[in-house]
């Protein structure tokens, strides 16, 4: 009786838990965040309209790198090694990766790694700090702009990052966040082309910020957008999505149906398709170099089951995919016959 009654306690606080995406809610404006990215925005459509009217192109050239690199930092670094733990890297990637995220900036590793577990274990709900049910505004950055719910709170502290606490990489972050984030994503990427090709201040600094907002709405977009548009190869049942735009965004990261069922494979994209998979060709490189290693992936058997089972149908490659072999569009002939 006792077990059962458990078992029962346990299945109500849960389907609770579930149903928190239902109630009402109070949203309390954080006023300096509110300015913080109302400041950053301005200024990067300036940087915009600067880049078409007097910046030199090795500005925009280096911007571009530094996005690239930034975002790397983020899909390979935060999500897929340290939120997701889907490889293992050696010091010197691990080192690299925390340069490349904190150029990005998006918070500490430690921070970002923690909500990205709550939002997989308590996925579109208001337990998700960006609960993609309340709309695309608020999951897409409207959530940093008001204060968290207190369950957010309270669960977030229940989530394990001890694994990250104890990382010395991840605890210098931490520790030195303000002089070290701010001196690469912001003092360094103004000073170089000034230093270097002769670019202005005004240039220099509203371009930076440019690369900056632009890398933020991109990952935002895997929150909003991938949460809300595209084809469900592998779970019709949840509202993550495969999203081609997003993935080129944010070079892989839009398979969000697929990440979502298989959270555990580094490729985070199906059958390692690596057409618009940036990430996966780094990861690659550097499991080719030594530095990265202990790739989790997911069997092809065990993608084309889930997909019959809970997919709603779609194949996201189409026909004329060149990877394509005939055995496996004959089992997937068979499958929407048996449809």
């Amino acid at each position: 009786m006792e077990r059962s009654k458990q078992l029962n306690d346990a299945i109500s606080s849960k389907n609770s838990e579930r149903d928190m995406d239902q109630k009402p809610r109070e949203y309390k404006i954080v006023y300096h965040n509110f300015l913080t990215f109302g400041y950053w925005h301005l200024a990067g459509i300036y940087g915009l309209y600067l880049c078409f009217t007097s910046a030199k192109w090795a500005t925009i050239v280096f911007s571009i790198f530094l996005y690239t690199a930034a975002e790397i930092g983020v899909t390979a670094g935060a999500h897929r090694l340290w939120a997701h733990k889907t490889y293992k890297a050696k010091l010197p990637l691990q080192i690299l990766l925390m340069i490349l995220n904190s150029i990005a900036f998006q918070n500490s590793v430690l921070h970002w790694a923690r909500d990205h577990r709550l939002h997989h274990k308590y996925t579109d709900t208001d337990i998700d700090p960006h609960n993609a049910k309340r709309g695309f505004f608020y999951s897409h950055v409207g959530w940093l702009l008001v204060k968290k719910l207190p369950e957010v709170k309270n669960y977030g502290q229940q989530i394990d990052i001890s694994d990250l606490n104890n990382n010395p990489v991840l605890k210098f972050q931490k520790r030195y966040a303000i002089p070290f984030i701010g001196l690469v994503c912001f003092i360094i990427p103004t000073i170089i082309p000034i230093y270097f090709w002769g670019e202005s201040l005004n240039n220099a600094w509203h371009i930076s910020m440019l690369r900056y907002i632009s890398n933020l709405n991109a990952t935002f977009l895997v929150n909003s957008a991938a949460h809300m548009w595209g084809f469900k190869p592998y779970d019709k049942g949840i509202l993550s999505a495969q999203n081609l735009s997003v993935s080129v965004a944010t070079f892989g990261e839009g398979f969000h149906n697929y990440h979502h069922v298989f959270p555990w494979d580094y490729r985070a994209a199906e059958f390692g398709n690596n057409k618009l998979n940036l990430t996966t060709k780094f990861i690659d490189f550097f499991a080719w170099l030594g530095w990265a290693y202990d790739l989790k992936t997911v069997s092809k058997d065990m993608i084309t089951r889930r997909a019959r089972r809970t997919g709603d149908g779609t194949n996201l490659w189409g026909w004329e995919d060149k990877d394509i072999i005939e055995e496996e569009k004959s089992a997937t002939l068979i499958f929407q016959e048996k449809k």
